[in-house]
């Protein structure tokens, strides 16, 4: 299968369910760029191919990049970081691409951070929970850009691919009706795909950093992940914040394949 050509085919994972194969997208200045076309639905079908790709960063990608970032089917990209973090693409952006921002940080509230910081929730799956109770209308914003976005392929993304990324990814799997050790699974991927990223940035890698804070609070990666969705109501959350039934169903129609269809 080559870099660009979307994932269709599964695999058993053991447990009677559909595992996705080929979810890893090679586009030339990412390195940690995924589908979520593939992953099960519990009530049946799977995550639609090609329908939100997740990523890390595109600014750096290459001209190759871009072009296998068209080739995918890409129409509309929504770009999750704060305005100071926008630091211009290497090489001109496609004209054939929407962007759409919206921060999702709320990095104004600077109370907000400094309380996660000083509890070692940043950097993991263990702030996600807490964002959503506090911030929910900056998630509802970016599922209803999602929601709002043209025909097309959207990629989703903020700077590594990784948290922001990752919640927003957590509730578009949640609203489709994925399971939660699927969700955890997906967010997983970006573990062993982040050291060359951070290599690339002149950054020093964080991943052992965040096991320990992890283990200190006696869980793992996916430990906080399912914690944060254990007894949250996603869609009812979501609608409190401003979702509406229109965003909700063109969102799952957009990201559900039904068997056979």
């Amino acid at each position: 299968m080559s870099s660009d050509s979307k994932p269709g085919r599964s695999a058993s994972d053991g447990s009677g369910r559909l595992a996705p194969v080929g979810r890893h997208l090679d586009w030339e200045g990412c390195f940690n760029v995924r589908d979520l076309g593939g992953i099960p639905v519990a009530a049946g079908g799977v995550i639609r191919p090609g329908a939100v790709v997740r990523s890390d960063c595109p600014e750096r990608l290459t001209e190759v990049g871009w072009s296998a970032l068209v080739r995918y089917g890409v129409r509309t990209i929504v770009d999750l970081r704060n305005d100071e973090e926008r630091q211009g693409d290497l090489l001109a952006r496609p004209v054939s691409l929407t962007t759409v921002h919206v921060p999702l940080d709320d990095s104004g509230d600077t109370a907000f951070w400094s309380y996660l910081w000083e509890n070692e929730l940043d950097g993991s799956p263990l702030y996600y929970r807490v964002f959503l109770e506090r911030k929910a209308s900056r998630c509802a914003a970016v599922l209803a850009a999602i929601a709002r976005a043209r025909q097309g392929g959207v990629l989703v993304h903020c700077g590594l691919g990784r948290d922001r990324t990752g919640l927003i990814a957590m509730l578009l799997l949640a609203l489709a009706g994925v399971r939660s050790d699927d969700i955890a699974s997906d967010y997983e991927l970006s573990t062993d795909r982040l050291p060359p990223l951070f290599t690339a940035l002149g950054m020093d890698d964080q991943t052992d950093v965040i096991r320990k804070i992890l283990a200190r609070k006696n869980t793992t990666v996916r430990g906080a992940l399912i914690s944060a969705l254990n007894g949250f109501d996603v869609e009812a959350h979501l609608r409190a914040a401003g979702l509406g039934d229109d965003d909700l169903s063109v969102l799952r129609a957009r990201l559900v394949r039904t068997e056979g269809c």
